[in-house]
């Protein structure tokens, strides 16, 4: 963080700043902030922002116990340390974030890239990170700091020196991304995708475009709108802003283009066509559904000022989306585990099954390990069925679903008489760990896939160890 005192804290949040018993320390911080306690470390800043499950209050003891320097608390609480209090400590996170990213724009350097979709947005974000650092000093989102506490967090690690910010903004409702844009407003703004992610929170598909378009819509002239011409409520949101366009996608109008695309277990191959040159690209990445957002990744890549090779060489040395993303795990015997469970939603779990339905061996079986989407409110019922019968028209080999919340989707891949396949369930992840470690056969590709809620990343992990 851009070093502060804690007076021009206190400012910056509009916040009291009650000294610590005995002191008026002025030095200044510029260590990082947290909202776990546990995380802490010395020099800090511990936010005690009120959560749905517990209060940060309840803990400033132990973040002043592991040397929190400073505390933003919504009542007094600890005069060991300076504490600033705010009416709202979440509201006060923002401030702060917002101010630190004016300082490090004010001083010249800093670009920002905002990235938002319902799908992609960690696995663009990671690629353009690598591409961002080969020209300077670079802060990325951790794991999917995307929200009013990730979001703020991940802004709040600029310096002086940082050339760029490459931002996930996701969004539970409307208004959201526009309060991270306003926080950290983007050079370039990003849009990967309109789908059913979150579609039970927003309430719907429009509700959906109208809280993505948030990323563009208040973009100056001077700014980039990168958005997916395949898309087509992406491509409607060129009518919403003001930003100089930049097309990516499989589209003849897509100034960022692939071509020839061949999905295979070991990635996917394509040509990219970018800045007048055409180039192959061996892309290990597993998942043909990842070349979208390569293509985002090399139209940002391009507007920051790399050369297409430098683009290429940075997507040929990826090899993990990002953990609990489509990660290979080999086994024993020709087998492979995928686990792709640190998410999901109806198009990703759609897209996932057509990789798993691809890349099975020949005269071996592909099985689908599946647990419940989440969030999609009114619309669980019927997406769950979908997926079911797609595991059934793709001729998986066999699905085994996890989790009671999940059940539906196994009853419609059971009621679906063309399949000569077979599903079962599990309540109980150990229960179907045991089953899979047994029945797993030599050569077998497994698929494991939910949302983060339904805890399948886990199952995958143990799968794969057990496999070993």
């Amino acid at each position: 963080m851009i070093a502060l005192t804690p007076s021009e804290i206190a400012v910056a949040i509009g916040g009291r700043l009650v000294h610590a018993r005995g002191g008026t320390d002025e030095t200044p911080i510029a260590s990082q902030s947290q909202t776990d306690s546990r995380e802490v470390a010395p020099g800090e800043i511990f936010v005690a922002r009120r959560g749905e499950e517990t209060d940060g209050h309840l803990f400033v003891a132990q973040a002043v116990d592991r040397g929190a320097a400073l505390l933003v608390v919504e009542r007094e609480i600890d005069d060991r340390v300076p504490q600033i209090v705010v009416d709202d400590a979440t509201l006060a996170l923002g401030r702060l974030a917002k101010a630190v990213v004016r300082l490090a724009l004010d001083a010249g350097k800093l670009r920002i890239v905002g990235i938002t979709g319902s799908n992609g947005k960690t696995t663009t974000k990671n690629l353009v990170a690598a591409m961002a650092e080969r020209l300077g000093p670079t802060v990325a989102s951790a794991r999917s700091f995307n929200n009013e506490v990730g979001g703020p967090l991940t802004m709040l690690r600029v310096e002086t020196d940082t050339e760029t910010l490459v931002a996930e903004m996701g969004a539970s409702g409307e208004g959201e991304i526009a309060r991270l844009t306003d926080m950290a407003p983007p050079h370039i703004g990003v849009v990967l995708s309109v789908g059913l992610a979150h579609a039970g929170e927003f309430g719907g598909i429009e509700t959906t475009f109208r809280t993505k378009s948030e990323m563009v819509r208040d973009l100056p002239e001077t700014a980039v709108a990168v958005l997916n011409r395949d898309d087509p409520w992406v491509s409607r949101m060129a009518e919403l802003t003001q930003a100089r366009i930049v097309w990516f996608g499989q589209h003849s109008e897509a100034e960022v283009r692939a071509s020839d695309i061949e999905g295979s277990a070991e990635g996917t191959t394509f040509t990219l066509h970018l800045g007048g040159e055409s180039l192959p690209v061996r892309f290990r990445v597993l998942g043909e559904h990842h070349v979208a957002n390569a293509m985002a990744a090399a139209a940002i890549g391009l507007e920051l000022g790399l050369a297409p090779a430098q683009i290429v060489e940075t997507l040929e040395a990826a090899t993990l989306a990002a953990p609990g993303r489509m990660q290979v795990l080999p086994g024993r015997d020709g087998i492979t585990v995928i686990n792709d469970a640190y998410n999901a939603s109806p198009d990703s779990m759609s897209a996932a099954l057509k990789t798993l339905a691809q890349i099975g061996k020949p005269g071996a079986r592909t099985v689908a390990v599946l647990g419940a989407m989440s969030e999609l409110g009114g619309l669980a019922g019927e997406e769950h069925d979908r997926i079911g019968l797609q595991v059934v028209r793709l001729g998986i080999s066999e699905l085994v679903v996890v989790g009671k919340e999940a059940r539906r989707l196994h009853i419609s891949a059971v009621n679906e008489g063309s399949w000569d396949g077979e599903s079962v369930f599990f309540e109980d992840h150990d229960e179907a760990l045991r089953y899979l470690a047994d029945t797993v056969q030599p050569g077998d590709t497994v698929l494991v896939k939910s949302s983060n809620a339904a805890g399948l990343q886990r199952l995958g992990d143990r799968l794969g160890e057990a496999l070993v």
